[in-house]
Formats: structure tokens, C-alpha cells, sequence
């Protein structure tokens, strides 16, 4: 499955932090980041749970980007 998310972030060099978080997630299969309309493409691993998954990247997200956000 994959889904777009509306994200907040502060730079490009941290937008590319993020994508690099969000790979490294357990249930996520691609990741993308585009900063130029502040959007985050996802495609899940199958039978991920989207909802845990999706906490678990913007946890991730935060420790490289502390004041990131992404809407879920």
C-alpha cells in the first residue's frame, strides 16, 4: 500500500534526513521526501499496520529533525 503524507520540515538537507529515517523504519518498503511541496510518499511493507508504522517513522524523523511534522 502507499500513501502521501502532508509534512512540515525546516530545510531540504533535513527533508533528505527524513527520507533516510523513514527507510530505516520497520514496515516501510520506499520512502520519499519532496521538500519542494512538503510531501512524504510511503509504500508499506505488506500486512504493515500503517497507523504503528507511521509513529514509528515520525519518532524517527524527530531525532534528526526535532521540531519535524508529519500528518497522519
Amino acid at each position: 500500500m502507499k500513501k502521501s503524507y502532508k509534512i512540515e520540515v525546516d530545510c531540504a538537507n533535513c527533508a533528505n534526513k527524513m527520507e533516510d529515517a523513514a527507510n530505516k523504519t520497520d514496515g516501510v518498503k520506499n520512502a520519499v521526501v519532496n521538500f519542494m511541496t512538503l510531501k512524504m510518499n510511503v509504500e508499506f511493507e505488506d500486512g504493515a499496520d500503517e497507523n504503528k508504522v507511521m509513529k514509528a517513522v515520525l519518532k524517527s524523523c524527530r531525532k534528526v529533525e526535532s521540531d519535524c511534522e508529519i500528518y497522519f
